[in-house]
């Protein structure tokens, strides 16, 4: 008898760690045949979860586009029907990206197509401390428009791709795109239009806010900088790759900050890195990481324990796939990874993370799938994902 009555306590010793590990998922709504894509999902101050993305008949094309919210408030089991949170009339609104800062405001920031093409982008943005009536969408205390002049634009440029213009073939694509990339940077106007977040805004232990961006115009990103709450703007100087872009951000214990990036260039297809020790104002050169990336986005986020957990496409072609990895020693190492995708047939893609504040992980993406489209949220935790895999 006692050997069986310990065996039981020891079973139920070992159940709360079983049971901690979990994931839940679910479409936000039912799947439909208008495009639905390029979500971001917060956790809310007062509790309870906030999730936009744009939604239309098509992308920049599309003058029918505008953004999306639905929120899943605290207590509730179902997302609130999808209502229309921001709307340029006749031009498209994509692009979303929402944020909570330190003072508890929630932030709205989306790119508006002037022209129906990427590069014609202007950013537009709206803040909020008044958000907590479910049955309305936010009130927005401010609105603007980003404006800025990227610092060394052309001469970052010429340094980052000069010396391949120099060693490429004469009359290559490369020697064009390189030709192309850098005499654009000369360009004023160029420079200043066409750049669209991706990722979430970082806010440092300073209070400054750092917004990832980035121009398919150039293939390359920039940070947009406030020190003021939004008040006013600069931008970084460029994140120059061969096609680096839609950085997110993860900042180390010592305060550097590391942005991986979309592979917007040639194969091989791999997310790109670049590191900034001076809070975001000058970058490194991007060079290719050891992920493969199909060309779709992904998001890095630093946990409160300090760990770096990684959502994206882990294939160098197609969207079927998505993973989330852990790294416990700021990217030197990428030890746990587990799937909340894998199936042929469907894309799922452009995720978002977040921690909640019970340390859990929230994630949102784009779901398609032959019979439509919608946005999936996810919400699991750390040790479900160093589970890894299971059959």
């Amino acid at each position: 008898m006692l050997p069986l009555i310990l065996s039981l306590i020891l079973l139920a010793g070992s159940a709360p760690a079983a049971e901690k590990a979990f994931l839940e998922s679910e479409l936000i709504f039912p799947l439909e045949k208008k495009h639905n894509h390029s979500s971001m999902v917060v956790e809310l101050p007062g509790g309870g979860l906030f999730t936009v993305w744009y939604r239309g008949s098509g992308e920049r094309t599309a003058d029918d586009v505008d953004i999306r919210f639905s929120r899943l408030d605290k207590g509730k089991k179902e997302w609130s029907a999808p209502r229309v949170l921001a709307d340029t009339p006749n031009f498209p609104d994509c692009n979303p990206t929402v944020f909570v800062d330190s003072k508890k405001r929630l932030w709205l920031l989306w790119p508006v197509i002037m022209a129906n093409e990427w590069h014609t982008a202007i950013m537009k943005y709206s803040i909020s401390s008044s958000f907590r009536n479910p049955a309305a969408p936010p009130r927005w205390e401010h609105s603007g428009i980003i404006t800025f002049i990227p610092p060394n634009f052309a001469a970052r440029t010429q340094d980052a791709l000069g010396p391949a213009l120099a060693k490429a073939a004469p009359g290559s694509r490369e020697e064009r795109y390189l030709k192309n990339a850098i005499e654009k940077s000369k360009d004023k106007y160029f420079s200043r239009m066409g750049w669209m977040t991706r990722a979430h805004p970082v806010e440092l232990p300073s209070g400054r806010i750092i917004v990832p961006l980035y121009s398919d115009g150039y293939s390359f990103s920039i940070m947009g900088i406030t020190d003021d709450g939004g008040m006013t703007w600069k931008a970084s100087e460029p994140l120059v790759g061969f096609g680096a872009i839609q950085p997110a951000i993860a900042r180390g214990k010592d305060g550097t900050l590391t942005a991986y990036m979309r592979d917007n260039g040639p194969a091989p297809k791999r997310l790109h890195v670049s590191v900034s020790k001076d809070n975001g104002d000058t970058w490194s050169v991007p060079v290719d990481s050891d992920f493969p990336n199909p060309g779709s986005g992904s998001e890095v986020i630093t946990l409160r324990d300090g760990s770096w957990a990684l959502i994206y496409n882990d294939t160098e072609k197609g969207r079927h796939s998505l993973a989330v990895s852990i790294s416990d020693d700021e990217g030197k190492s990428w030890k746990w990874k587990r799937h909340l995708e894998n199936k042929e047939g469907g894309s799922y893609h452009y995720p978002s993370l977040w921690e909640a504040r019970d340390g859990s992980l929230h994630a949102s993406y784009s779901y398609f799938v032959p019979e439509g489209k919608s946005i999936k949220h996810a919400h699991f935790d750390v040790d479900w994902v160093k589970q890894g895999n299971r059959p």
